[in-house]
């Protein structure tokens, strides 16, 4: 499982969990540093788990790429490889909810959104 997290830098930091970590709902921020609520949305892309590696780099390689053109925004990203599952948590802005998962459908077009919460 991979996450995108920003701890104390400007840029997402990629990290590589090889052992089972804390289930997501725990892991995942609900507020921003300011104290604002954030919102949140999950997209599964079909078929990544079982996908040719040189498939699975190409899909990364283009999540990263729009999740760091995001990154002012983006608080929290999460890959489930084994669910095909893409979660994010970003920051309350006006129109970030359409554009963001549009840039990662157009970097990744088998991408699907499939739920969205914006902040409370």
């Amino acid at each position: 499982m991979g996450t995108l997290n920003k701890k104390g830098s400007d840029a997402l930091r990629h990290t590589l969990e090889l052992s089972p970590s804390t289930p997501l709902w725990q892991r995942v921020p609900t507020k921003d540093e300011s104290g604002q609520y954030l919102g949140d949305f999950m997209m599964i892309i079909p078929k990544l788990k079982t996908a040719s590696s040189g498939h699975r780099k190409k899909t990364l390689d283009a999540l990263n790429l729009v999740l760091n053109r995001y990154q002012d925004i983006i608080v929290f990203a999460d890959l489930n490889l084994k669910m095909n599952l893409l979660w994010v948590s970003i920051k309350p802005t006006k129109g970030m909810f359409s554009e963001i998962p549009a840039a990662i459908i157009e970097q990744v077009p088998e991408a699907k959104l499939i739920s969205e919460r914006p902040p409370k």
